[in-house]
């Protein structure tokens, strides 16, 4: 592979002007499709499966017309002090609001809190609850207008009014802290480099792989029906990997220059040494991230595979564009070790080079490597203990922020009618193959009201054809609680009884039945997904650095790396620890598919630095020199790139934590100290340190492995050899 990396960057690098206008080019294809691409919906969250996702499914079968995966609105009304909404004054502001929001084009039924009895106990509280033809995202702006036209009218009238629902959904944007996460990042590179030019090409060719991945993604929205979050995650990844895989081999074309080679030969040998690295690495991340679609969830596969493809455009240009820009750069881009006037004169030739602060870590860590891995181990311990006490669910309006109509709607219904309100279950009951379907209609409420914690059951809503009825179950406890998640399976475990008499299907739906079908799907997924996806990486390590116990020490230490990640994500966004620091203005559970999601990331991320890092040693390690001192040698080449690559990949992911979605602000941090834990604990000091204590039995592997696995070259071996500077004899361990 070395070989042909290395042909690949001397082409590139001669052949600039056609590298550069290829890819030119199709970034303004892909941005001329974005732009004439029909807009993008609401992308559909279906989980296929689940009895949840097969009573919405049957709802649309036996009442058609009735626009189940239409948006809603609840206007929601209360009375000024010592008023009730009862009083002729506000029932009449109430029905002219009713009224006026009857009229509108995608409206299919409003209700009149009276005629519903949607009006509190006391009195004081009313809602309407407006139905309409299309989604949240596909509802137009004069629809949306006019809802909250209506509020503002009925606010007049001395009403608080406040709209809950999907009806007023928005795009998510992320701030202007994104802007800055990107900013930092050119400092960091400004900053390793001492060159702006050599700054610049690591962001210029990320941004190019990012606009080319996020432009055909919204190209494509329509018709794969993509959501926003899809576009949003694969920016995310696509920068940080972007810039991480561009400085690496930015990088290594400066040490390549400093050993005095000419400029094409050293793009070509950047190119295939760590240019080998970053396509290893690269397909870690896009195994883990195609990987999701184990879960079977088309959301979270479309997210995988939208984000893989973005990560995979980002490997194709480090390999050939950074070397065609470094033609173009020329002696702009100066050897290592030889600053600009930007930050100073290099240091004289004549003087003894000084250890750098890699080769100083290093060599402290290899002296001393019990006391570093046990102190590593026992911190990420510690910040994983959050993750014991882990709570999933899926956010709804009860986690918007307290300044949102949103979040007060939902304040005021649960003032109103109970914490169970705003979680109502809808029960789905599937007579058709029943002698007596009405019986069975008033079996079942009579059953569900024998249950705890059930507040309100509705009459049965059969359909037209007499063969299926919708029940509505108000639970006594909110939403996201463990009594209504007990409440889910109490009903199922009755229906299952009146299955065995009556041979009809009971089937509980619903956002919160929906939300608890999601959150044990996917705690059933992640153990086969980990096996999968840890598996392929495994084996795939284990061609790159042809060794057993450097992939084991890798998989173990991602695994310690995101528990105490997830122990993060629960203390800032379940307990509330440092939220205002972070904009959380409501703590909650975490979203269901968090871990899964985090561990597929993470997994690709860590296995970056890992390679990079690991690649090095080994390099020096094949090439005669002792374990312990190629892995300082290893630091000494790699640490400051590696640095600098997390932080910039921390400061692109935190650019996330501004995001107003919810989802995004959770990812973006547990990416962010994800990888903190895992480049600055994990392979900073765990990494040699267990190195240090295996020696050569860390790069052990049996004869007959070693003969059957292909010889990918990732040290650059070939390349050596054809030049004549092979200064080493291999040192291999073999059985």
């Amino acid at each position: 592979m070395a070989t042909f990396l290395y042909k690949l960057g001397r082409l590139s690098f001669r052949r600039r002007h056609f590298v550069a206008l290829i890819w030119v080019a199709l970034l303004t294809l892909a941005g001329v499709g974005a732009a004439s691409a029909p807009a993008a919906g609401n992308s559909s969250f279906s989980i296929p499966g689940t009895e949840a996702q097969k009573a919405f499914d049957l709802l649309e079968q036996r009442f058609p017309g009735t626009s189940a995966d239409g948006a809603t609105a609840r206007v929601v009304f209360k009375a000024p002090s010592g008023e009730k909404m009862t009083d002729p004054g506000n029932k009449t502001t109430v029905q002219d609001t009713v009224k006026e929001l009857s009229d509108g084009s995608e409206v299919v039924r409003v209700t009149d809190p009276y005629q519903a009895k949607a009006v509190s106990k006391d009195g004081t509280i009313a809602y309407a609850q407006v139905s309409y033809k299309v989604s949240g995202m596909e509802l137009d702006d004069a629809a949306k207008d006019a809802l909250e036209d209506s509020a503002q009218d009925a606010r007049k009238a001395g009403l608080t009014v406040e709209i809950g629902g999907d009806a007023l959904q928005a795009v998510p944007h992320t701030g202007s802290s994104e802007i800055i996460g990107i900013a930092v990042a050119a400092v960091v590179l400004v900053i390793t480099f001492g060159s702006l030019v050599a700054a610049g090409l690591p962001l210029l060719t990320a941004l190019i792989g990012v606009g080319i991945g996020v432009s055909a993604i919204t190209g494509l929205a329509s018709a794969l029906d993509l959501g926003t979050t899809t576009s949003t995650l694969a920016m995310m990844i696509g920068l940080a990997v972007g810039i991480d895989y561009a400085l690496f081999i930015v990088s290594r074309y400066r040490a390549e220059l400093a050993e005095g080679r000419e400029r094409e030969e050293a793009a070509g040998r950047a190119v295939g040494t760590a240019g080998s690295a970053v396509v290893f690495a690269g397909l870690t991340v896009v195994i883990a991230l195609v990987g999701l679609s184990v879960v079977n969830i088309p959301m979270l596969t479309k997210m995988g595979i939208a984000a893989a493809g973005t990560v995979a455009i980002a490997v194709l240009i480090a390999l050939t564009m950074i070397p065609a820009l470094l033609g173009y750069a020329g002696r702009k881009v100066k050897p290592m070790g030889e600053k600009g006037k930007l930050l100073g004169r290099a240091q004289e030739k004549d003087q003894p080079a000084k250890p750098n602060l890699g080769t100083r870590w290093a060599s402290f860590v290899v002296r001393r490597p019990i006391a570093v891995l046990l102190l590593g181990v026992i911190g990420l311990g510690a910040a994983a203990v959050p993750a014991t006490s882990l709570e999933l669910g899926l956010p709804d309006d009860g986690s918007q922020p307290t300044s949102t109509t949103q979040r007060r709607a939902y304040d005021l219904l649960s003032e109103g009618f109970g914490p169970g309100f705003n979680g109502p279950l809808m029960v789905v009951v599937d007579a058709k193959g029943s002698d007596d379907p009405k019986a069975v209609f008033t079996q079942t409420g009579d059953e569900i009201k024998g249950l705890k914690d059930v507040v309100t059951v509705t009459p049965p809503q059969p359909n037209k054809a007499g063969d299926t009825a919708t029940i509505t179950v108000i639970p006594g406890s909110k939403p996201s609680s463990v009594t209504t998640e007990n409440l889910v399976h109490g009903i199922r475990d009755a229906g299952a009884d009146i299955k065995a008499d009556t041979d009809a299907n009971v089937l509980v739906t619903g956002s919160t039945a929906m939300n608890i079908d999601v959150s044990q799907k996917l705690n059933d997924a992640l153990v086969p997904y980990l096996v999968l996806v840890v598996g392929l990486a495994f084996l795939l390590l284990i061609v790159v650095f042809r060794s057993i116990l450097v992939p084991l020490k890798a998989a173990l230490g991602f695994l310690l790396s995101v528990m105490a990640a997830l122990g993060a994500v629960v203390a800032v966004f379940q307990w509330g620890w440092l939220s205002g620091l972070m904009g959380v203005e409501q703590t909650g559970p975490v979203m269901s598919m968090m871990p899964i999601f985090m561990v597929g990331v993470v997994f690709g991320l860590a296995m970056d630095y890992e390679v990079f890092l690991v690649t090095r040693m080994r390099e020096a390690y094949v090439h005669g020199e002792k374990p312990v001192q190629a892995v300082v040698t290893g630091f000494r080449h790699g640490a400051r790139v590696v640095t600098a690559a997390a932080v910039i990949m921390m400061a692109v992911f935190a650019g996330f934590i501004g995001s107003s979605e919810s989802m995004v602000k959770m990812i973006g941090f547990g990416l962010a100290i994800a990888v903190f834990f895992d480049a600055f604990i994990v392979r900073m000091a765990i990494v040699p340190a267990v190195l240090a204590l295996l020696g050569r039995m860390a790069w052990w592997l049996p004869r007959w492995l070693d003969r059957a696995l292909p010889n990918v070259d990732v040290e650059g071996e070939g390349l050596r050899a054809a030049s004549g500077d092979d200064d080493g004899d291999r040192e291999l361990v073999r059985t």
